[in-house]
């Protein structure tokens, strides 16, 4: 058993120099440790045949007093068989464990983000999840712990748009479901999840396509295809020669806007988009028809400047600028329903495989097996395809 050194008043404590370990008294085993400028208590004691070592705080931030009532404290567990530091310890952990559950929706769809941005195809995708948690959610469930998130809550936040904004109040509804779900594996709550739909929600909301029936992005009709080309062809300016790629290659806006020139092959008339830059983040290969090598020909390549369609500050043009000039032709259709333009031309007008098609547009084909396993993208098969498609579109209509 540790010896009771003899008791130094506070005083005398203060007095201490050179660096040592010095027994204070009051307590067996507690010291006032000096090293250098450093001065710390120490409570040293034996449990379980081994030799431990606890600190006890900073000198003279912890006085004299304290440090004796943290050593008696310790010194009662130790005559219980208790480790003081393994107790320690414990608690710590229960602290921050505590801590942790604690946190608020607001602070997890945060970090839920900041994982699986990455993932996401594009910036816009971010933007979306941040403006409505951040517009609808957070105003009710921000600040409460995940734990603490209730069904009443969630048809809080539902209920007052579901009928008015339902196509956001759905992709609403499905974030904060993944956010808690992700708050659930991360051991921060338990139970069902409050936001899933199946056999939950679905019961207590009418279904999003019976309150508003899904409208598709409007596309120029097949019969008028033709005619709307040689218009789009008239029209100047570089959002109008971006939107002549994109037709010409049944390809997205943000595709055509963020070409550049390294992606492009013109002597062997294919264009390689990188995974990066396509939604289902694959590589896709596009053979390029005879009439979008002309064009991209004619296209001036500015010194300095990467994109193949840069706007005056050198940065893609926006998806807007593409929409314009269907705005400035009297139309309301939109950039992106060329794509079904083309499926219907192919659907319509030749004998083409769907297969063919779908992969043209660079859409996923097959089961999840058959993506595994296919490693080409008929590439060759596609040229004829995509050629015929830019010799329907200008000939006379």
């Amino acid at each position: 058993m540790a010896k009771i050194a003899k008791e130094l008043t506070a005083m005398a404590v203060s007095k201490l120099k050179g660096e040592g370990a010095y027994a204070v008294g009051g307590v067996p085993g507690l010291q006032l440790q000096i090293l250098g400028a450093s001065r710390a208590w120490v409570l040293r004691f034996v449990l379980h045949d081994k030799r431990r070592r606890m600190g006890l705080g900073s000198y003279p931030a912890v006085s004299l007093a304290e440090a004796r009532d943290r050593a008696r404290l310790a010194r009662s567990l130790i005559r219980s068989g208790i480790d003081p530091i393994d107790q320690r310890t414990s608690n710590k952990e229960t602290i921050v464990a505590a801590a942790a559950k604690s946190l608020t929706f607001a602070k997890a769809a945060e970090k839920f983000i900041a994982a699986h941005e990455d993932s996401w195809s594009n910036a816009k995708h971010r933007l979306q999840w941040v403006s409505t948690i951040g517009t609808y959610a957070n105003p009710i469930i921000g600040q409460l712990p995940v734990a603490a998130i209730e069904q009443r809550h969630i048809l809080q936040i539902l209920d007052p748009i579901w009928r008015s904004k339902t196509e956001t109040a759905s992709r609403l509804r499905g974030r904060i479901e993944q956010v808690l779900n992700w708050a659930k594996v991360q051991g921060l709550c338990e139970g069902p999840n409050p936001a899933r739909w199946r056999d939950h929600l679905d019961l207590l909301l009418p279904a999003p396509e019976k309150v508003s029936p899904v409208k598709h992005l409007a596309a120029v009709p097949l019969a008028e295809a033709k005619l709307m080309w040689q218009l789009i062809c008239g029209t100047s300016g570089m959002g109008a020669q971006a939107l002549q790629l994109q037709i010409l290659t049944a390809g997205r806006s943000g595709e055509a806007r963020g070409a550049k020139w390294s992606e492009l092959d013109l002597d062997s008339a294919v264009w390689v988009i990188p995974k990066e830059r396509m939604k289902a983040k694959r590589e896709h290969r596009i053979p390029l028809p005879r009439q979008a090598v002309e064009l991209l020909r004619k296209q001036p390549r500015i010194v300095g400047a990467e994109l193949v369609f840069p706007s005056s500050r050198n940065t893609p043009l926006s998806d807007m600028t593409l929409t314009a000039v269907m705005r400035r032709l009297k139309r309301t259709e939109v950039p992106h329903g060329w794509r079904s333009t083309f499926r219907d031309w192919v659907g319509d007008c030749t004998d083409y495989p769907s297969e063919l098609a779908e992969i043209a547009l660079a859409h996923s084909v097959g089961s999840k097996v058959e993506q595994a396993y296919r490693r080409g993208d008929m590439l060759e098969k596609r040229r004829p395809l995509m050629q015929e498609w830019a010799d329907f579109l200008t000939q006379t209509p």
